[in-house]
């Protein structure tokens, strides 16, 4: 897979490089880019072999909210068929493996966990790439991670775990930070399982009785981004651990989505002033982007597919942003003068910036300028 494939016009300055689940988990917790929820109600297979998403790179199938409690039994059974028609399809070569999405299940509890894995065999658990772990808490840390190694045991697999952080222990500001820390604290310690962590933006919002409207961003809602700060502030010090944005919840796609690749002012100045690029779902989503990736979130959750491309398009690094963080990795110490003459590079503090500048760039290319972010997604027939 590569991301940031729409356009075949497109020219990247560098292009993005190749993954899979086998890549190398560091650089491997940045390639997630947009990943897309699905209800495991839905024949995930068809999407994933007729590739009805454009772009699709990462998605997660869901066994928790998306799924009534009662119909449950026989949603699971669906999700194994579904795996199988993608073993099958695996093994006579309709797709390979380097073609299939990066794949998770999330789970609604504990023990649905087991109900769901008890009917997998180390075939079709392989075609996934981990589980995602609903409301993630200390005090359900132990019983997740305990099977989740054990099925890597059994099955000589590489399964890894996405906890989420959206539990009302963290909304609260008297028990947040004890929670964090502990979480924190569990993760480090089993670190080589962890691929990204995640944050849940809606259950914040319920929490508090909020929801950001289509005209502003989750950091507006103010309870909902101390939490955000929070979560960042534990668990993105030094680049320990990948964490991605919260889930933008509106959607309108229609023809009104069409506009030409050549983009001739600035993406940003305009978002931010309220210029209409796209349509107000879609310029909603790219305003709280800028916001995601200024505060360090890579990648983002997203609900409908025509948020995938967009999402993506944003991870891709800028020329500027490339050669300065080149610099301040090749060098040793000091104070430089950045290559476009513009700023300074201060070694040591902003090496940490430099590498995840750089694991961007390998994951979703190099680009001129922020002129080009809609470029990549841009197309003639696009509706």
């Amino acid at each position: 897979m590569k991301q940031n494939q729409y356009n075949v016009d497109f020219k990247f300055i560098e292009e993005p490089q190749e993954f899979d689940k086998h890549t190398e988990r560091e650089q491997l917790a940045y390639c997630l880019g947009a990943t897309l929820y699905m209800p495991a109600l839905r024949n995930f297979a068809e999407i994933v072999l007729k590739k009805k998403v454009e772009g699709l790179c990462s998605m997660v199938v869901c066994f928790e909210d998306a799924v009534d409690e009662k119909v449950l039994p026989q949603v699971e059974e669906n999700a194994v068929k579904y795996l199988e028609v993608l073993a099958n399809a695996k093994k006579t070569g309709q797709v390979s493996e380097k073609e299939l999405p990066l794949m998770f299940f999330r789970v609604r509890s504990v023990e649905q966990f087991h109900s769901i894995t008890g009917k997998l065999d180390g075939e079709l658990l392989d075609l996934l790439t981990g589980f995602v772990f609903p409301k993630f808490s200390i005090g359900s840390a132990e019983a997740y991670f305990s099977h989740l190694r054990s099925l890597n045991e059994q099955y000589g697999l590489n399964l890894y775990a996405m906890p989420i952080i959206e539990g009302r222990e963290v909304a609260f500001k008297e028990t947040r930070l004890e929670s964090l820390l502990a979480v924190k604290k569990f993760l480090d310690e089993n670190r080589e399982l962890v691929l990204n962590v995640r944050v849940g933006g809606t259950d914040f919002s319920s929490a508090f009785g909020v929801r950001r409207g289509v005209d502003y961003s989750i950091y507006d809602i103010m309870t909902v981004s101390e939490c955000l700060c929070d979560i960042l502030n534990v668990f993105g010090r030094d680049n320990e651990y990948v964490v991605s944005g919260p889930v933008w919840e509106y959607f309108l796609a229609n023809k009104e989505m069409k506009f030409k690749a050549n983009l001739d002012f600035s993406l940003q100045s305009s978002l931010l002033k309220r210029k209409r690029l796209v349509n107000e779902a879609i310029d909603g989503l790219l305003r709280e982007v800028i916001i995601d990736r200024a505060n360090g979130f890579v990648g983002k959750t997203v609900i409908h597919p025509t948020h995938v491309k967009y999402v993506n398009a944003m991870q891709a690094v800028t020329e500027e942003e490339y050669k300065d963080a080149m610099q301040i990795l090749m060098a040793s110490g000091g104070v430089l003068k950045s290559p476009k003459g513009n700023k300074m590079n201060e070694i040591k503090p902003h090496r940490s910036w430099a590498r995840k500048i750089y694991c961007k760039a390998k994951a979703y290319g190099v680009i001129k300028d922020e002129s080009e972010y809609l470029g990549m997604v841009a197309r003639e027939d696009f509706a």
